[in-house]
């Protein structure tokens, strides 16, 4: 495979940090390897595949010679992403800045590969939650074109970055030790009031919007019917914050157009690269977090007939929220542009 010059945007934090270990246990083909980051973590030393790198501060000059550009998300991405491209580099963009830009493929590269070869010089990686469903959604939906999908998440604190997790971490510490719990993270951190996360759950991630939906729960609806190119599908979502590290969950109802039976529905699902089946209710075996975290598949169980509509599943599936739910997704897109030639 091709080595191309390669630049990390926003490598200190927890999904820059998940980059640099999947190019590592990946292989990734690279030459050079730029780390940038906000100038608060410039200067930074870090230690990769025997080398030492120095953090450099993100500019609009940092893309000279850059081949491909990863962005780990947040604000940098609508500020630098324009620069990379004018400067030559394809940029694979973590955050929301570019999803529903009608020029800009929106990619899962196990369900919308065909997407990638339209972009013109940005690629948007999906929301977590939003590639941990679809992964499972489309070998059923080439069963049968999917009506309508009811969703309830429970994510764990990594989506809400590493602040997310600390917080979480020093909340278990201060009901251990007996102290004050003073939240200051979650549900989201640049709002006013906060909530414990320790021993508790929050309806709540992202803001709300004027239809009383949060943002995240309307990405999930909007960003799967663009991935799926079925603007039909009906879909609703409530998403929930757990106090669970890393790797989300999710339920999943499905209702189809044709019958789909419990066989058919697990025989696709063990047939789709990515997705592990992990349902035996006899044996107590189904997906968790906890087995999930680390891993890269998206891992799919407790597979069972809805009866309360024609043709209706209902399924659990977990996914590590900061590997295929973000850092992998973004390496996957680019390995398929360094194979194809992109």
């Amino acid at each position: 495979m091709k080595k191309i010059n390669l630049a990390i945007v926003g490598v200190t934090g927890a999904v820059g940090q998940e980059f640099l270990k999947l190019i590592e246990e990946r292989n990734f083909p690279f030459n050079n390897l730029k780390m940038l980051a906000s100038s608060r973590s410039a200067g930074k030393k870090i230690n990769f595949m025997g080398k030492e790198y120095t953090v450099e501060e993100t500019t609009e000059n940092s893309f000279d010679g850059v081949d491909i550009a990863l962005f780990a998300g947040g604000k940098a991405s609508k500020v630098f992403a324009p620069a990379a491209v004018k400067a030559g580099a394809v940029c694979i963009d973590n955050s929301s800045t570019f999803r529903m830009d009608p020029e800009v493929p929106l990619v899962v590269p196990e369900v919308n590969p065909q997407a990638i070869k339209r972009h013109k010089g940005i690629i948007a990686n999906p929301n977590c939650s939003t590639i941990i469903m679809v992964m499972a959604l489309k070998p059923l939906y080439d069963i049968s074109k999917i009506k309508r999908v009811v969703v309830s998440t429970y994510q764990a604190v990594s989506g809400a970055g590493r602040e997310g997790m600390d917080e979480l971490k020093t909340q278990l510490d201060a009901l251990a030790n007996g102290t004050e719990i003073v939240p200051k993270v979650l549900p989201v951190a640049s709002l006013d009031k906060h909530y414990q996360i320790a021993s508790n759950l929050l309806p709540q991630i992202d803001i709300f919007m004027d239809n009383l939906y949060t943002k995240e729960e309307m990405k999930m609806i909007d960003e799967t019917r663009k991935i799926m190119e079925d603007d039909a599908m009906k879909i609703t979502a409530t998403t929930v914050r757990v106090p669970v590290y890393r790797s989300h969950a999710e339920s999943v109802n499905v209702e189809f157009y044709d019958e789909v039976s419990v066989e058919s529905a697990r025989a696709a699902l063990e047939k789709f690269s990515g997705v592990i089946v992990r349902d035996n209710p006899v044996e107590m075996v189904y997906p968790q977090p906890l087995e999930t975290s680390g891993k890269d598949a998206v891992e799919v169980g407790r597979i069972r007939k809805d009866f309360s509509v024609e043709h209706g599943l209902n399924f659990w599936c977990c996914g590590d929220q900061i590997r295929k739910g973000a850092a992998l997704n973004a390496l996957q897109i680019a390995e398929y542009l360094i194979a194809n030639g992109d």
